[in-house]
Formats: structure tokens, C-alpha cells, sequence
């Protein structure tokens, strides 16, 4: 388990164990700033808003700052989001579970999604996350000792870990979670620039494995050139595939950009067996 090496799993990610947590809406429809919104929603609506302890059978949609989920479960299924985030700043989310009981056709889309790609502030720390088709999907902020594994897949998705598409160039720091996709495609975290540029991310001390390519380095072929993207001290996982990913452990990173690093990655098996060597 990865927790004996020190990384997130069901251990020390998600509703500490024991907790008991009150179901909306049939034991709580609302709280300082936030309600149960019978079209199929949680609003968050109120800077400040604190919601700990909740059974959400809904997506959280989230359109106030300093907004701090803590200790709930969330089960959403289909093609909906977890946590939804609307031109938000600093918003926590921490110690909870996001999933759909399926991982089939009734995957549930994204875990967490910053819809517009412009939140800041985010702090997204010791989530577990599963049956997704895409754990995490943000653009800035600090993703953190959360577990994204047993990846939900319907036909025509890309299967992503935690994924960026570019454009913001804040700074995004993943780091110190445990991603394992076992699907063939698509990654356990990727930088893609779908929306422009990718720069000054940090992927640092996580453990990885499987997808197509285990990380999607950020840049796009043809694409402008991306700057300040640090891969440091990740350990890669052959549970699924001998390369880490099923064609290999990273695919469009550039060493030749501007304050690019990648340094002290290895195998989790051999943690002084570097991959230096093996960057296309």
C-alpha cells in the first residue's frame, strides 16, 4: 500500500474514518452561505461558507471565495463534475471523498473543475478521488497529498489524473499524491496547452503510474514555448505497465526551455534507478 512508503491512499486521504456525516438534504438543505438547490446542486454562494460533515449526493458548485470544503463525500455520477469552481479565490478542499459508485458509462466526469480556468488560490489536499474520467482539472493553485486511482472510463473520454490545459500561467504545484490511472490512456497528470502556454508548474515527490504516458510534460508540438515546468523527485510505478505508462513515463517535455528541471526522478522500486536518461 502507498502509505507504507509514505504516500497517500484510502488510509490517510478522504472522510477521516469514524466520522458520521448528515445527508443532504434530507438531514440539512442549507447553511451560512450555501442550500440544497432542488434543481440537482449544492450552491455555494457566500464568501466564507464552510461545508464539513455532508453526505452530497449533488455537484458542489462553488461561485464564492474563501469557501472551505471539509470532511464530506460527494457522489455524482454522469457527466457532471464533483466541485465546480466559478471565478473563485481560495477555495480549500480537503479530507474528502469525490466519486460515482460506477466506473463505467456512469463515471462521473471531473472530480474537481475549475470551469473557467481562473480561480486562484486553490488548496486541493488529501482528497480521494475515483471513478473519474478526470480527477483534478486546474489551471493554478496546490494539489497535495490526495489519492486519484480506479480511473472511470465511458467511450471517447481521455483519462486523466490531473490535468492543465494551459493559458494560466499562475503557478500550479502538484505534489506529494498518488496518481494511478490503469487505463491505457490518457495520464496521471498532464500539461497540455489546449488554451496557450504552459508555465511555471511544479510536479514534485508524487507517485505515478500508468496511462499512456505517465506525464504529459507541456509542450505541444508546434505549440508556443513553455517555461518553468520542474519535475522533481517523482517516483514512477511499473503496477501496471513495464515502462510506468503504458508507452512510457513522459511524453512532450522539453528540456531546453526556459528554468525546465527534471531531477532525482526514479522507479518506486529502485528509488536510485534515475530516468534522466529516458526522456524522449
Amino acid at each position: 500500500m502507498p502509505h507504507a512508503c509514505g504516500f497517500p491512499d484510502t488510509t490517510n486521504t478522504g472522510v477521516p474514518a469514524g466520522m458520521r456525516l448528515r445527508r443532504v438534504p434530507s438531514q440539512v438543505s442549507h447553511g451560512p452561505g450555501w442550500y440544497f438547490d432542488p434543481a440537482g446542486a449544492v450552491r455555494v454562494v457566500g464568501n466564507g461558507a464552510v461545508l464539513q460533515g455532508l453526505y452530497i449526493p449533488y455537484n458542489v458548485s462553488v461561485t464564492a471565495s474563501r469557501v472551505t470544503i471539509r470532511d464530506d463525500r460527494i457522489v455524482v455520477s454522469g457527466n457532471r463534475f464533483g466541485v465546480s469552481l466559478h471565478h473563485t479565490h481560495r477555495v480549500t478542499i480537503e479530507n474528502t471523498d469525490i466519486y460515482s459508485p460506477y466506473a463505467g458509462r456512469n463515471r462521473l466526469m471531473v472530480g474537481i473543475k475549475d470551469i473557467y480556468g481562473n480561480s486562484t488560490g486553490l488548496s486541493i489536499l488529501r482528497d480521494d478521488i475515483w471513478h473519474t474520467a478526470t480527477g483534478v482539472q486546474v489551471e493554478s493553485g496546490l494539489v497535495a497529498g490526495c489519492y486519484i486511482h480506479a480511473m472511470g472510463y465511458r467511450p471517447g473520454d481521455h483519462v486523466n489524473g490531473i490535468t492543465s490545459n494551459g493559458g494560466n500561467t499562475a503557478l500550479l504545484v502538484i505534489r506529494g499524491n498518488t496518481v494511478f490511472n490503469h487505463r491505457i490512456q490518457t495520464d496521471a497528470i498532464s500539461l497540455f496547452e489546449d488554451f496557450g502556454v504552459q508555465a511555471n508548474r511544479i510536479i514534485s515527490g508524487n507517485l505515478l503510474a500508468g496511462g499512456g504516458y505517465t506525464i504529459y510534460g507541456g509542450q505541444k508540438p508546434g505549440g508556443p514555448a513553455e517555461y518553468n515546468i520542474r519535475i522533481t523527485g517523482n517516483l514512477f510505478s511499473r503496477v501496471y505497465y513495464p515502462r510506468g505508462g503504458f508507452h512510457g513515463q513522459v511524453a512532450y517535455f522539453s528540456r531546453t526551455g526556459r528554468k525546465d528541471r527534471w531531477t532525482g526522478n526514479g522507479w518506486s522500486g529502485n528509488a536510485t534507478e534515475k530516468l534522466a536518461g529516458l526522456i524522449p
